[in-house]
């Protein structure tokens, strides 16, 4: 049966490679004509323009460095990243007190690494983290455990769970506590530009009092619900789904210190736990339209549609919670990264990118572009050439994109498949990945690798994607193929296809897969 699945990735891996070049060649095609378009789609409504003002100092006389927006998970670790290195940082958060989100609560274990890597992994300390050790995946009464490869990394290497509010207050204190940097409380409400430069911000605080602020480079980080983003890039946001929230307690989950996926009807139900003593569960429901709170909609579909779907052991816990009545949503987006690159500013986290956070790969996706933009501008001592800058820092687009691309992709893709569907092929698909994960070995360990962060290889991951379609194929056509599953497993390649193509086509098939052909991957720090 090995031999089987040797075959069929070698066969995947011939069908993508000629896929993705046909793709290559027609989206190459069209460079110069997206080049001008995307020119032309940058608007000016969060733009302020000014003529020939001065550089503003800080209340201290000295000139800042870096202005970000946004003190969230992006926001805040880029300020003592920054700060660190001796930059002067100035951030404007539109509310310091402690955010409370029912996202952004689980941190994978290559976003640890990062964490570390950056200095910070003691903000998960002192906040009742959890750690998580993998995932546990249920379908049809049937389930099984999928373990992070950690066998090469030190003990203390895993996943992370958490309160988001807490560790995003963990790490403004430590941001906060290097003298260079400096938090304040306000709203952007606009970037200052002059002759096509962004110069600075204008804001206001919670007083309502209007200022400017100036600084040769400002990075964006204020989160998925953005303002200043269309100055930045040209945003395609998509809704596919809503995620609602509930707090469980005084239960166990079946696998202690593992997240944990319900392939429910009509889309997954996960659990995992935030605190010793609290699991959180999300409920995702497909669309933008969801059943009401307020009228009992909601209680009402949760008891009786979602309830009978969750393990046994938590059903109790579950029904709890929601007559506690703290229902909370959140409607969850995706974002490719399409940069418009503008001398003297930068976007970040769920502001520049999003996916959806089944997977839970924000925080990851996030950390890292920190630390490749943190080496980017090390060897820099000068900001103020704005220009020269913004063309060096294009290199940051295509640096980012092994380890965002694949995080990306692999959380479109698997929310796709793990949502029902009434087409037989689709329901195929979904069934063989379960088995597939089901496996063991290198088709559980390869996958949850990827989603892990662990491995940020596109090519892995196009190939195990397509190992799950031709697993699911050679299901359909043994022992004996009929013409009726010959073309149902013909329209599961098909429909595998249709999930993970317009994906990569979105995340930029040359910087994804052939990065050494862009030029600025190439860019060199600006002479002194």
């Amino acid at each position: 049966m090995a031999d089987h699945y040797v075959l069929g990735s070698l066969l995947a891996s011939a069908v993508a490679l000629v896929v993705l070049f046909n793709l290559f060649m027609r989206r190459n095609g069209r460079g110069k004509c997206t080049a001008a378009a995307t020119n032309t789609a940058a608007t000016t409504t969060t733009t302020t323009t000014i003529n020939g003002q001065c550089r503003s100092r800080n209340d201290g006389g000295d000139d800042v460095d870096v202005i970000i927006v946004g003190a969230g998970v992006a926001g805040a670790a880029l300020a003592h990243t920054l700060g660190k290195d001796g930059r002067r940082v100035r951030v404007i958060e539109r509310d310091l007190n402690e955010p409370d989100r029912i996202v952004g609560e689980l941190l994978q274990p290559g976003g640890y690494l990062k964490l570390i890597e950056l200095g910070l992994e003691d903000c998960v300390e002192q906040i009742d983290a959890q750690r998580v050790f993998g995932y546990a995946l249920f379908k049809d009464g049937k389930d099984t455990r999928l373990s992070y490869p950690l066998e090469k990394f030190h003990s203390d290497v895993s996943g992370r769970s958490f309160h988001n509010g807490r560790f995003i207050q963990r790490m403004r204190e430590k941001a906060a506590s290097l003298p260079n940097v400096q938090l304040e409380q306000g709203t952007v409400t606009s970037l200052l530009e002059e002759k096509g430069t962004i110069k600075g911000v204008q804001y206001k605080t919670k007083n309502g009092e209007e200022f400017v602020a100036y600084a040769p480079l400002t990075v964006v980080c204020d989160g998925c619900f953005s303002n200043l983003r269309r100055s930045l890039c040209n945003p395609k946001v998509d809704v596919p789904s809503c995620f609602v929230g509930l707090v469980l307690e005084n239960c166990e989950l079946p696998y202690a210190n593992h997240g944990h996926v319900i392939l429910g009807d009509p889309s997954p139900i996960l659990f995992y736990p935030i605190s010793s003593t609290e699991i959180r569960c999300l409920v995702d429901v497909p669309g933008q339209k969801i059943p009401s709170i307020s009228n009992g909609e909601m209680p009402n579909y949760l008891k009786s549609v979602v309830a009978p779907q969750i393990p046994l052991q938590l059903q109790d816990a579950f029904v709890a919670a929601i007559e506690k009545g703290n229902i909370r949503t959140m409607p969850n987006r995706s974002m490719p990264a399409a940069p418009h690159p503008t001398p003297g500013a930068l976007l970040m986290g769920d502001a520049f990118n999003m996916r959806h956070p089944l997977t839970g790969g924000g925080m990851t996706v996030a950390l890292s572009d920190i630390v490749v933009l943190r080496d980017l501008l090390r060897p820099l001592d000068d900001l103020n050439d704005a220009p020269t800058l913004c063309r060096y820092l294009e290199s940051f687009y295509t640096l980012r994109k092994p380890v965002a691309s694949t995080i990306n992709t692999l959380a479109g893709a698997l929310y796709k498949v793990f949502c029902a569907s009434p087409d037989q092929a689709r329901k195929e698909m979904r069934q063989a990945c379960f088995d597939y994960l089901s496996l063991g070995g290198i088709f559980s360990t390869g996958p949850i690798s990827l989603l892990s962060g662990l491995n940020p290889r596109p090519l892995s991951l196009v190939l195990h994607f397509f190992a799950v379609a031709i697993y699911g194929v050679g299901r359909l056509l043994l022992p004996i193929p009929s013409p009726k599953r010959m073309w149902i497993g013909a329209r599961l390649i098909s429909g595998a296809s249709g999930i993970i193509f317009p994906i990569i086509r979105a995340e930029g098939v040359r910087q994804m897969f052939f990065p050494a052909t862009v030029p600025a991957y190439y860019r060199a720090p600006p002479v002194k």
